[in-house]
């Protein structure tokens, strides 16, 4: 995912578009997981709306947001809990990770919440999910190049990857527009 993390970004910098990797599949894993169908159209314009203000984007920037999509898709509804997010590789400076993953926290809860209004049918697991990546999503400490911040990192990057597919689980629908069968994370 590290290579199309820097891949999409360089593309998006070409374009003019200020809008990162992380933060677009964040948006797009935020709709899948708050009901969008997944044979939807709708998450591109929706993207293009948001970062290039409504704008058609070019053929290549939608060419690499769709392969992003099916990917993310794909990881979504495998039986692997497989959910790689598109982050920036592990070498780069902690802030830039941690940033990145801010960003595709924001990008989540965007797109989860142009899907999904009504919590009230939510598991507690769900509401307590998305009250965390609203707390993570606030985040603005730099962070240490240490161990320490490194571990940290790592654990609130597994949590959100965990919770976004407990999410898509519970309230993702596959392509038959069914909703997902629950399935138990260990």
């Amino acid at each position: 995912m590290h290579k199309i993390y820097d891949d999409l970004c360089s593309l998006l910098m070409a374009q003019t578009i200020a809008s990162d990797a992380a933060e677009l599949q964040g948006m797009m894993v935020g709709m899948l997981a708050g009901g969008m169908p997944p044979e939807s159209k709708e998450w591109l314009s929706a993207l293009a709306d948001f970062i290039n203000q409504g704008e058609p984007l070019s053929d290549a920037v939608k060419q690499s947001l769709n392969d992003l999509f099916q990917g993310t898709l794909k990881q979504l509804q495998s039986n692997d809990f497989s959910l790689a997010l598109c982050l920036p590789d592990d070498a780069a400076p902690i802030n830039d990770r941690g940033q990145a993953l801010l960003n595709w926290v924001q990008g989540f809860m965007l797109g989860f919440g142009l899907f999904q209004s009504d919590l009230r049918s939510c598991s507690d697991d769900v509401r307590e999910a998305l009250e965390d990546f609203a707390e993570i999503s606030r985040m603005e400490e730099e962070m240490n190049e240490d161990e320490e911040s490194e571990q940290a990192l790592y654990e609130v990057l597994e949590y959100v990857r965990v919770s976004s597919m407990l999410c898509f689980n519970e309230l993702g629908k596959r392509a038959d527009g069914q909703i997902n069968p629950p399935k138990t994370l260990h």
